[in-house]
């Protein structure tokens, strides 16, 4: 089965401060718009971030995982793994704090994966993973 895009829409409270950030932080192509929302190419899926009034937007919480306190929810995509490291090189260098910085996964063991973590102005949690071996994404 050929993987389609996927279509996300997220609250922001802040729409020309994510509009930005996702434009030029990420590199994220911007599509349609409205003085509501934007769209963008998130990495060849769809992401439009939708203004939310402040006191409309949730809170988060974490789960543990891995020693790690992961925010939920989140949201991101899986990358080819140089690219991963390449996109977490671009990012440091943008002085993104992390919520978890980059890190290996499972290290030689099914399932090896790079990921981060991060949050956008408006506190929406990405996370972005790489698989050494893409054909373990669902591996156990």
């Amino acid at each position: 089965m050929k993987i389609q895009p996927f279509h996300l829409a997220i609250p922001v409270s802040d729409l020309e401060t994510c509009r930005k950030f996702y434009k030029e932080t990420l590199g994220c192509g911007e599509g349609r718009s409205s003085d509501h929302w934007v769209d963008f190419n998130f990495f060849g899926h769809q992401l439009v971030i939708h203004y939310q009034a402040p006191e409309e937007t949730k809170a988060s919480t974490s789960n543990p995982v891995d020693g790690k306190e992961v925010p939920v929810p989140h949201f991101g995509v899986v990358l080819q793994w140089d690219v991963f490291h390449e996109f977490a090189k671009l990012l440091k260098s943008k002085n993104i704090e992390f919520v978890i910085e980059p890190y290996i996964r499972f290290e030689g063991k099914p399932g090896e994966q790079a990921t981060m973590f991060f949050r956008d102005p408006c506190g929406n949690a990405l996370e972005f993973k790489a698989f050494k071996n893409i054909d373990q994404l669902f591996a156990t």
